[in-house]
């Protein structure tokens, strides 16, 4: 997961005075251990063929003491909560970006405003596409599949993170209802933006289902052509 950023810990040098000696390994500094608690977990997430992930098998990656986790997490499912964390605000952040460069633009040329919107919908699913195929494990997250037997409400989540999504989908395809002359522009937005929103749900599936060998990415330009 290399968006997270982790420092390995450090084990200092044995004393040349004393050969014998065994070595001092310092203490992480304040949030370092938090952040190579999730960096571990996201990559356990990235084999898709390997069992579900337990406390006891993540304490051992990092060689610690499951109570060692625990100091920093009350539950494993609060350490899937800080993935789910790292998902939204990296993503909305990211369509915050997108909506506010294309909204600049738009107003520059205000007779392109429904091509700046095509355009800022098919971003927004470019962006989401290729942080899935940066970050495998957290596809899994955003999927499902590595929430399957844990808390119910880290569903939940996820269902309202993609809500969310197809909401910023929906604001930005709708100047290019207005611009069609749709009769119903409402309808016609809702329309194309669960239409979208299905499309990146499924490639999303499709590439953690496969072990990450169907791509996101693939054939994506002419697929956003095809629907927008």
């Amino acid at each position: 997961m290399s968006d997270l950023e982790s420092t390995p810990e450090a084990t200092s040098q044995a004393s040349s005075a004393s050969p014998m000696a065994a070595p001092v390994r310092k203490r992480p500094r304040p949030g370092e251990r938090r952040v190579q608690i999730l960096q571990a977990l996201a990559t356990m997430l990235e084999h898709p063929g390997a069992e579900r992930v337990t406390t006891a098998a993540l304490a051992a990656r990092l060689d610690v003491s499951e109570a060692a986790l625990y100091r920093h997490f009350a539950s494993k499912a609060q350490m899937f909560e800080g993935l789910i964390d790292f998902i939204e605000q990296t993503v909305f952040s990211l369509v915050n970006q997108i909506v506010e460069r294309e909204s600049a633009s738009a107003l520059a040329a205000p007779t392109a405003d429904a091509q700046s919107g095509a355009r800022q919908a098919a971003k927004i699913v470019v962006m989401l596409m290729q942080f899935a195929e940066k970050n495998p494990g957290m596809t899994r997250v955003m999927v499902g599949d590595a929430l399957v037997f844990e808390n119910e409400r880290l569903q939940q989540r996820m269902n309202q993170f993609f809500d969310k999504v197809e909401t910023a989908l929906k604001q930005s395809l709708r100047s290019v209802a207005d611009a069609s002359g749709s009769a119903t522009p409402s309808v016609d937005t809702q329309v194309r933006a669960s239409v979208l929103s299905a499309f990146l749900v499924g490639r999303l599936q499709r590439f953690a289902r496969s072990g990450f060998k169907k791509l996101p990415s693939e054939h994506l330009e002419s697929s956003l052509a095809l629907m927008l």
